[in-house]
């Protein structure tokens, strides 16, 4: 499946950084939650429409056109608030159904897709988990940007590898454990403060918790399989926690409070470490990192050449790509900074943007 991570510029990085620390979103004076949207005593999310004006949902007929044998639905951004009035029952081989950026305010009307693989409702209204039951053929759930506050009412549906809940309100990690086919987790821009009950997902590959309010890595041990972990827009002070993790290939620690790179000795399976946006004075630790192949460390306290050049040059024979803008060794020497990089660093084919040429 069709990975559904999204690379964040500098600048989007920081805003979600400044949201981070300032708690999570904006608030009002009365400390609620203020924005373009808000949950009323039904659950159902309202999100600001331009101008006021609520959009017409299609006609119940729309989908007489498509065959009854059809196996995917693509029906994105079509202001459909009201799923039981598709008649979906009729398509008995229906295997992928999206239902992205729609009005829907409760989940319900897919009893009958007992075949279905692949079900997407990012961005709609609703604000619980409900309606599941018969789609235990799942593989792949997108329940992202929408209202959720807990994780419930999945726990049947053992066949998950790929489980989405990016930008909702959830506070705790739970209810996973007979999850144990999932090889993706996106739980990112939630309100989750601690990391737990994750021990039975030994499969998992990719855990991606960006923009929470998590102040310590812990609980990861059990992840032997995991690949990549995303922690960015955090409240981390220090690396550590990761022991466990030996294959470990991508870390995203940015736009944290970190001020010590540690805790990597077991993960050299490592390719791509990112500590940009810290408050790192020093480049240590990281020799040991055999395959090493970029290193993100913008926008921190770095002030040596020499320490790149000791800790990077003979050690990581494999590394192509270094980002060092935004550290004093780059403000203070804006003329001569690629150049020095370019001779400490002679492996190395980009620095920051910039490819170097041969």
């Amino acid at each position: 499946m069709a990975e559904k991570r999204v690379q964040l510029d500098a600048e989007e990085q920081n805003r979600l950084f400044q949201e981070a620390k300032a708690g999570g979103g904006a608030r009002d004076e009365a400390g609620h939650d203020s924005g373009d949207e808000s949950t009323d005593e039904t659950g159902v999310v309202h999100r600001g429409i331009p101008n006021g004006d609520e959009p017409e949902t299609p006609s119940d007929d729309f989908l007489e056109d498509f065959p009854d044998e059809t196996e995917e639905l693509q029906l994105t951004h079509l202001r459909i608030d009201d799923v039981p009035s598709l008649h979906l029952e009729r398509f008995k081989n229906l295997q992928v159904l999206s239902l992205r950026q729609n009005l829907i305010p409760k989940i319900r009307g897919f009893e009958a897709l007992t075949t279905l693989k692949d079900l997407d409702l990012y961005d709609n209204r609703f604000s619980k988990i409900e309606g599941l039951e018969a789609l235990t053929e799942l593989t792949s759930l997108d329940l992202s940007f929408n209202g959720i506050r807990h994780i419930r009412d999945i726990g049947h549906l053992v066949n998950l590898t790929d489980l989405y809940f990016v930008s909702n309100k959830i506070t705790v990690i739970e209810n996973l454990d007979t999850l144990v086919n999932i090889t993706n987790l996106e739980l990112g821009s939630n309100r989750i403060r601690v990391i737990e009950n994750l021990d039975s997902l030994v499969n998992l590959e990719q855990l991606w918790l960006g923009k929470n309010k998590i102040i310590k890595l812990q609980n990861l041990s059990n992840l032997k399989k995991l690949k990549i972990l995303s922690i960015q827009s955090n409240r981390l002070t220090a690396i550590e926690g990761l022991e466990g993790l030996e294959n470990l290939e991508e870390i995203y620690v940015s736009h944290n409070g970190i001020s010590k790179i540690e805790g990597l000795d077991h993960n050299i399976k490592l390719t791509t470490v990112d500590i940009s946006n810290n408050k790192i004075s020093k480049i240590e630790n990281l020799g040991h990192l055999k395959a090493l192949e970029e290193l993100w460390a913008s926008n921190n306290l770095l002030e040596s050449f020499e320490e790149f050049e000791a800790e990077l040059k003979d050690n990581c024979p494999h590394l192509e790509t270094v980002y060092a803008e935004g550290n004093p060794l780059q403000t203070n020497n804006y003329t001569t900074y690629r150049l020095k990089m370019k001779i400490m660093l002679p492996q190395v084919k980009q620095i920051d943007a910039q490819y170097i040429r041969p």
